[in-house]
């Protein structure tokens, strides 16, 4: 049985860089998809020329925009409350988490 306590912070390097890579594509993709969407449906709509339609897909583009806000910032408040945690007496996945960058490629060359 594999104890977390064992794994020194070299071992996780690639698995937090993978996850911080994931995580930060999320965090700016999904808002940007999101609004883009919105912005074409709201193109349509203005190209049909109907008041309706319009109006239907200016509710949708803000629905999306205020999605869009919130993907980004649940990120953000998930790692403030990690740092919150992580300034506790034992915080060395904290620290390895810290000091690990999101580019893989530096810790698979070693």
């Amino acid at each position: 049985m594999l104890n977390f306590m064992d794994v020194n912070c070299d071992d996780l390097r690639v698995v937090i860089s993978l996850i911080k890579a994931v995580v930060a594509l999320f965090q700016i993709g999904i808002p940007i998809l999101l609004i883009v969407f919105g912005l074409i449906d709201l193109g349509k709509a203005v190209i049909a020329s109907k008041e309706d339609e319009m109006k239907k897909a200016q509710g949708t583009l803000i629905k999306r925009l205020i999605y869009a806000v919130a993907v980004f910032l649940v990120v953000t408040i998930v790692t403030i409350v990690l740092g919150m945690i992580g300034q506790g007496s034992d915080s060395e996945w904290y620290e390895c988490y810290k000091s690990t960058g999101t580019n893989t490629t530096d810790y698979l060359t070693d």
